[in-house]
């Protein structure tokens, strides 16, 4: 069972006030009149891109996904900025070092965690990096690597939609979708 976050939102947590219409965006108290607007939270997402012209696939080593293929990135933290946010992720992911990055496109998505379904922006970068011959993955986190030109073969198996939406963009841009 999924539930959307603001339909979590029982309480009032700043006063404890019982919430008398859960689910109501924004979330009003009616005793001390806190507001939450249950925003989206913004995500990365690189399109990390070889020499040749292949694409960076990640398999994913926990839930959600698991199993499944992905690129590398995350949520942005409070006081990053997106491009701080993307070579971060891919930084802490593969140890590879972003050095050049072009907007490849953005799209709302929602991301389940353990029932919880919060609504999320992404944001997804091409990005050229200094050596791509030295991935190193974060084992908690993913079990393996291809560079590729990805078919439907990885499409079918890919983590998140908003990853092989951005995936099937790049193959256009390429003229290879």
């Amino acid at each position: 069972m999924t539930t959307a976050i603001e339909n979590t939102f029982l309480f009032c947590p700043r006063c404890g006030a019982s919430h008398p219409h859960p689910g109501k965006i924004p979330f009003r108290c009616p005793k001390c009149e806190f507001t939450l607007f249950f925003g989206p939270v913004a995500a990365v997402g690189g399109l990390v891109v070889d020499d040749h012209e292949r694409l960076l696939l990640v398999r994913r080593a926990r839930d959600p996904g698991k199993g499944l293929w992905g690129l590398p990135g995350g949520f942005v933290d409070a006081g990053e900025t997106i491009e701080e946010a993307l070579s971060r992720e891919i930084d802490e992911e593969t140890e590879l070092q972003i050095t050049a990055t072009e907007l490849l496109m953005t799209f709302p998505n929602q991301y389940n965690y353990k029932g919880v379904v919060s609504q999320v922006i992404d944001l997804f970068y091409i990005c050229r990096v200094a050596d791509s011959s030295k991935v190193t993955l974060e084992p908690s986190e993913l079990d393996d690597f291809v560079w590729t030109v990805p078919g439907a073969d990885y499409l079918d198996e890919m983590a998140f939609d908003s990853n092989r939406r951005a995936v099937q963009r790049w193959l256009e841009q390429r003229g290879t979708a």
